[in-house]
């Protein structure tokens, strides 16, 4: 039996959370049983049923609150690797989008994935490498044109084995599972985890870059104006930017954290390879650094725009002084000319 599972995450305007989805159950192979409680929750906020071709499909609407959106959806076919499954994943994609949208969804970011699962057969899932590698590698890259041989090994490089007759081979686009079992959820769904950490990582990076270039106007509009007069919207900018930093990194050290609590156990170890597949560390750092720069920036602004609260009794003590002798300096002058009161 062969299925094609396609999911969209996005970014969404209209967070909702939904009834909590049902734990999934336990896989055969090794797996811990707290390993539901280390991912984040997936609520469901939606079905919706579509007809593409002759596969009338249902499409399920998740949220992983507070502001993240996903929907995927199942096509059952004879064979995943004859002429025109990527049409129909093309299809399916484009219809979890749509639906994705209904919900709230942003064009971007988001992100976009498939999986084809593979069950049912005897032997070593190996040989399906061997017969059908170039298909493999094509429905992986999403790609129609005859690939090299090179680019088809460096494809499926990303692989992991762990009992003699299942195989799962990682990509940015797509992954391919073969398990003679049709044991598919829990992977599907760490390849939704990863992809949700992705499109987070993408979000926030969106974002500093929008908090950085809001620090150059600031400082422009500053520069052309009293500077005393920023100082509020320069020191709420500034707690923002700590804030964020500390959510941010609570957030996503928390999912690593509970992530390593596995240890060794397959999903972990298949968790691993996706992070690495889709450059998660690299992310991570570049968030990291932004924020450690935008902070740095929002600091010297504040710095050299902002005052304390002593520099503004000081300043309101020698408007008074100031005030008092343009007083002193009318009455002498008033006096002198025999002007009375």
């Amino acid at each position: 039996m062969h299925k094609i599972t396609a999911f969209v995450v996005a970014e969404t305007t209209r967070p909702k959370k939904g009834k909590k989805e049902a734990a999934l159950a336990p896989l055969v192979k090794s797996a811990p049983h707290y390993f539901e409680k280390s991912v984040p929750a997936q609520f469901i906020v939606g079905h919706e049923t579509v007809t593409i071709g002759e596969h009338a499909i249902e499409l399920t609407a998740k949220s992983y609150p507070p502001d993240v959106i996903l929907v995927e959806g199942t096509i059952d076919a004879d064979d995943i690797f004859v002429e025109g499954m990527l049409d129909l994943k093309e299809k399916l994609i484009e219809a979890c989008y749509q639906f994705a949208k209904k919900k709230g969804a942003k064009d971007e970011p988001a992100e976009e994935y498939t999986v084809y699962q593979v069950s049912g057969y005897k032997g070593d899932p190996e040989l399906f490498l061997k017969t059908q590698s170039q298909r493999i590698a094509g429905l992986l890259k999403t790609e129609k044109l005859a690939l090299d041989e090179k680019e088809i090994e460096h494809t499926l490089s990303f692989q992991f084995k762990y009992a003699k007759d299942d195989l799962v081979i990682i990509d940015w686009d797509g992954a391919f599972i073969f398990d003679p079992n049709g044991e598919f959820g829990e992977i599907v769904e760490l390849l939704e985890l990863a992809n949700y950490q992705l499109l987070r990582y993408r979000m926030l990076d969106m974002d500093l870059d929008d908090r950085l270039h809001k620090a150059s106007k600031l400082t422009e509009t500053a520069n052309r104006r009293w500077w005393f007069f920023g100082t509020k919207e320069i020191g709420q900018a500034y707690q923002e930017v700590i804030s964020l930093r500390s959510q941010s990194i609570s957030e996503f050290e928390a999912l690593d954290r509970d992530i390593k609590l596995i240890g060794d156990w397959y999903l972990a170890r298949l968790y691993e390879l996706a992070t690495k597949k889709f450059k998660l560390d690299i992310w991570r750092e570049s968030v990291k650094e932004k924020l450690e720069s935008l902070e740095d920036v929002y600091s010297i602004i504040s710095e050299n725009f902002s005052i304390s609260k002593e520099q503004i009794v000081d300043m309101v003590q020698a408007a008074g002084w100031l005030i008092l002798l343009i007083g002193y300096f009318v009455l002498f002058f008033l006096e002198s000319k025999g002007i009375k009161w």
